[in-house]
């Protein structure tokens, strides 16, 4: 299958066309710089040069595919209803292109907070949040709902493996470090669910080659860490000490990070195992951080 991946130099889309390559497909990657085409290329896939705003780019690399995956999203929080705009416009392009086909369509979401005893399943069908108005799965379960083959695979909060250079651990760990304690709030026993980028790159593969729609998919290996294990994790690596702060303390230690540090969102992936076959096969978060080279810079191929 010749497959449109955008984010292909991310920190999962470079795992996803590692996976994608060692299946016997091929992979044309939308990249933003001749650098990142250039690392692309020598990864084994086609670079296709530009980004979420340029519509004609998405419409090539789209029309010229058997299958796609969007894993593209800014990181910048400022911009965020107008990052959220672009990803949305990109996702109906998508659909434009497919119309009228079984070509399968894979997009990138993420698991929410849940209060105490609830468990995030993959069967629900959130509303878009007005305070974070990214609408990926609901634009993905629109065009299913118009007969395209679009699906949804969900991201835990926590996407770890060793180089990791974004996400919340590595933010987690800058705090830690300027602090000088890894924090947890109250008890720690929040829950934060997890998965190995490798891991949740064979979650994508599999959805693809799936070809359903209007499903969603759980790249989650661990339903849900407590996070004051995570903290101690981080505080043996960084040689700091861990303890725990009231929710006043939190809110000054960690700023707008303190609702993510201290909610709680276990999520299954039983029914994902159950369609697509999937077995975790990567370390645990816990014992991924515990690698003396876990935040040691290295190539995400």
């Amino acid at each position: 299958m010749r497959v449109f991946l955008t984010g292909a130099n991310g920190w999962v889309g470079s795992a996803i066309t590692r996976e994608l390559l060692g299946a016997g497909h091929s992979v044309v990657g939308l990249v933003r710089s001749q650098q990142n085409a250039q690392a692309f290329a020598a990864a084994g896939g086609t670079p296709l040069l530009g980004s979420l705003s340029d519509l004609a780019v998405l419409r090539k690399g789209a029309g010229d595919a058997d299958g796609i995956i969007h894993t593209a999203f800014g990181l910048d929080l400022a911009r965020i209803a107008e990052l959220a705009e672009e990803d949305r416009q990109a996702i109906e392009i998508f659909g434009e292109v497919c119309a009228g086909s079984t070509r399968p369509i894979v997009v990138t979401s993420g698991v929410l907070l849940t209060p105490p005893g609830v468990t995030f399943t993959e069967d629900a069908r959130p509303p878009v949040d007005p305070a974070f108005p990214r609408a990926s799965e609901q634009t993905a379960f629109a065009l299913a709902e118009r007969g395209l083959h679009a699906s949804v695979v969900r991201l835990p909060r926590s996407t770890h493996g060793s180089g990791e250079r974004h996400g919340f651990i590595p933010m987690l760990a800058a705090v830690a470090r300027e602090k000088g304690v890894s924090a947890y709030i109250g008890d720690g026993q929040n829950l934060w669910p997890a998965g190995h980028r490798l891991d949740a790159a064979r979650v994508f593969r599999l959805a693809l080659e799936h070809g359903g729609r209007n499903e969603s998919f759980h790249a989650i290996a661990e339903e849900g860490v407590p996070f004051r294990l995570i903290a101690e994790a981080l505080g043996r690596q960084l040689g700091v000490p861990a303890r725990s702060l009231s929710d006043d303390e939190a809110a000054a230690h960690f700023g707008g990070l303190a609702i993510f540090v201290g909610g709680n969102g276990p999520a299954s992936s039983a029914r994902t195992r159950s369609v697509l076959g999937w077995t975790p096969r990567q370390p645990g978060l816990i014992a991924d951080i515990d690698q003396p080279a876990y935040f040691q810079p290295t190539p995400h191929y």
